[in-house]
């Protein structure tokens, strides 16, 4: 791939020698003044597929905890572990609109210029923009509900305070805009020179695009069944074959601002201390002995020094593993986790006590690799939707036991992306497999069995926030939510996040009229139209 750092050029050139970063997320303005004669739009793609992928810290401290996943007892994960607004809340719950708007921005200023250049040559590249759009506004709006679309990404146009679409025409909108997009797509033109997802291969964003319909119909299930299914089938042949179609970004350790967001953040002294896996997703690989266990956990060497010292591997003995309960904390009140039933106890004495020192935490060579890989969509996570179509009688081909057992064994073999020291062998992949197929005595039982596997797999790859969209569609697995003092959801798990709080004061009216379509408010517990 191209260094990070041709990426930070592109960026620098986007936002003009005089801006600074934060002006590009700045999305109400126009962020992509470029002298289009003499700039690549190429380089455009690859800007906005890292920035987009590179997630960082907002998902760590609500996503992956709200999905007990993750769980922590510092102060600036409560917002997602135990529901309380902590520190600065508005501005990473407003992330997700913020930086996919900047993201958005960017892919259609690359179409544009393309357009202007050469729109026979760069076909594939407007094309693909298309699809990039579709990837990036799908998050905003299950994030939030009804945001800009129709007039997103226009203040060229003099359109500074979009008009935010309902959801539902939002939806109706990404299925035809990507059936447009897939059709567009014709591997005989030029291909695009800064893929960081595919490397130019058309082929692969053919899949890509359908994989991409299959997830955007399967949101729908709730509320427009029947537009879900006629998307679904249409798409399902065409989805990814294995996982070397994965839509994946890798960084670049070597350069700071190229580096992988989560990783980073995950090694902060407080972060490295006090965030660990959730007993939820512990106790569920050990009741089903899941070979993913050996190769994601491990419980730190005895003792505080020893347990922040990120040169020091820890024991991955899947016998030893054990995870945190959410909701609790070291304030030694009440919720203190030296109160909870099933403590195990800390590690170390006096000022060298670790009392976290016995949980385990996420892998440090294989989840803190400052150039460790960002997923985007895998094949796990197509198998296991249409296994879902399938188990609701579409007309889809295979079988929802087939798809359910490749959607489990592509999940395993994706480990072997994370890092090499996640490789899980083939035979225990095999015997695993073998050993647990999809259990079709009731609907119920199955589609609990798909959808805790995609919330195991997009988990298991830092994916959090696409595990806490498809857990709102599906209802599983199913997790009791935690009832800390001073929740704002009334101790139930949030089901959206509030909007940016410059929308509030700039894009007043637009605003309003959103908020005024939600039932409940601008608040984290309203649902979005497709969460019924």
């Amino acid at each position: 791939m191209k260094k990070v750092c041709i990426l930070l050029l592109s960026f620098l050139i986007v936002t003009g020698s005089g801006c600074s970063k934060a002006q590009l997320d700045k999305i109400n303005t126009d962020p992509t003044k470029l002298p289009g004669e003499s700039y690549n739009p190429d380089e455009l793609l690859s800007t906005a597929q890292f920035k987009s992928s590179n997630k960082g810290y907002y998902q760590l401290l609500y996503q992956s905890t709200m999905m007990q996943l993750l769980a922590s007892t510092y102060l600036y994960y409560n917002n997602g572990d135990k529901y309380v607004n902590a520190g600065s809340f508005t501005d990473y719950q407003g992330r997700i609109f913020e930086e996919g708007y900047a993201d958005a921005s960017t892919i259609r200023e690359m179409q544009r210029l393309a357009r202007e250049k050469d729109p026979v040559k760069y076909s594939n590249l407007i094309n693909i923009g298309d699809i990039m759009f579709v990837l990036i506004l799908q998050r905003i709006t299950d994030s939030y509900g009804d945001v800009p679309y129709s007039q997103a990404s226009k203040a060229r146009e003099g359109i500074k305070y979009p008009i935010y679409d309902t959801q539902q025409d939002i939806y109706n909108s990404m299925l035809t805009d990507l059936d447009k997009a897939i059709d567009g797509l014709d591997p005989a033109k030029p291909k695009p020179t800064a893929d960081l997802f595919y490397q130019g291969d058309i082929s692969k964003w053919k899949k890509f695009g359908y994989s991409l319909m299959l997830k955007v119909a399967m949101r729908l299930t709730k509320v427009a069944p029947e537009k879900a299914r006629s998307w679904a089938e249409k798409a399902a042949s065409g989805t990814f074959t294995d996982i070397s179609d994965n839509a994946l970004v890798l960084t670049d350790e070597s350069n700071l601002d190229g580096q992988n967001g989560t990783s980073l953040a995950l090694r902060t002294v407080s972060d490295y201390r006090e965030v660990r896996w959730s007993k939820t997703l512990i106790d569920e690989l050990r009741k089903n002995n899941d070979p993913r266990l050996a190769v994601i956990a491990e419980v730190p060497k005895d003792g505080l020094a020893n347990n922040i010292n990120e040169n020091l591997a820890g024991n991955t003995d899947p016998a030893v593993q054990i995870g945190l309960p959410n909701g609790y904390d070291l304030s030694g009140g009440t919720y203190d986790i030296s109160k909870y039933a099933g403590y195990p106890g800390g590690t170390g004495q006096n000022s060298d006590f670790a009392p976290l020192g016995k949980y385990s935490r996420p892998r440090t060579a294989v989840y803190l690799k400052l150039g460790g890989p960002n997923f985007i969509m895998t094949y796990a996570e197509t198998e296991l939707l249409i296994a879902e179509a399938q188990l609701r009688g579409w007309n889809v081909p295979g079988t929802a036991a087939g798809h359910y057992a490749n959607g489990l064994r592509g999940a395993l073999q994706t480990m072997a992306q994370m890092d090499k020291l996640a490789a899980i062998p083939e035979q225990a992949i095999n015997d695993y497999v073998t050993k647990h197929p999809l259990d079709e005595s009731s609907s119920q039982k199955a589609f609990e069995m798909i959808n805790t596997q995609y919330w195991i797999t997009t988990g298991t790859t830092f994916n959090f926030i696409e595990s806490w969209l498809n857990w709102k569609r599906s209802g599983y697995p199913l997790l009791t939510p935690v009832n800390y003092p001073g929740n704002v959801t009334g101790g139930t798990i949030p089901r959206r996040l509030i909007y940016l709080s410059t929308e509030v004061l700039n894009n007043t009216d637009n605003y309003r009229a959103a908020v005024a379509r939600l039932q409940g408010g601008d608040v984290l517990t309203s649902r979005v139209w497709w969460d019924k």
